[in-house]
């Protein structure tokens, strides 16, 4: 078994509900347990700026799968919630599964690069994992989340209170 980090967002189509549907999935995800889960977060867009803010959250899985079977599974997830991937890049959609760590591993092909590219600079990914993790956390090429939080602190994501 290898522990994966998931990071969920969504800002179509109630996104609480999407993230909040979308980890109980990944809770009942065949070849996969969840360990831990972080608070919801609310973002604003990472892209166009004339979209809805984000509600994002990270997760933590033990998967038996592949990273390209895990990568598989998320995106029929994704498709279940009506994901539309279109030509505009970081555009709003009902539901992003993004894999960011796969154990200790570090992959680049053509269909998934691990650690997630953008990881170390992505506020709305560094807060909700620091919950679920270990304070003293190595992301693979990137160094110690500590190292890494303070470089995105002015984009903190505002974290919402517990349903």
């Amino acid at each position: 078994m290898i522990t994966t980090y998931i990071a969920l967002g969504s800002n179509l189509d109630d996104p609480l509900a999407q993230v909040s549907r979308a980890m109980a999935e990944l809770d009942r995800m065949e070849g996969a347990t969840l360990q831990a889960a972080s608070s919801l977060y609310r973002s604003a867009p990472m892209g166009p700026a004339d979209q809805p803010d984000y509600i994002n959250a990270v997760v933590a899985l033990e998967t038996a799968l592949s990273p390209h079977a895990l990568l598989d599974a998320l995106q029929a997830i994704e498709q279940a919630h009506g994901r539309q991937r279109g030509p505009q890049r970081w555009g709003p959609r009902t539901l992003d599964l993004d894999v960011l760590l796969y154990g200790e591993e570090t992959i680049n092909d053509q269909r998934l690069t691990i650690p997630h590219p953008g990881i170390s600079e992505r506020a709305f990914v560094l807060f909700p994992l620091q919950e679920i993790v270990a304070p003293d956390f190595i992301i693979p090429g990137h160094g110690s989340l500590q190292e890494l939080l303070p470089r995105v602190a002015a984009d903190r994501p505002e974290r919402l209170p517990d349903a």
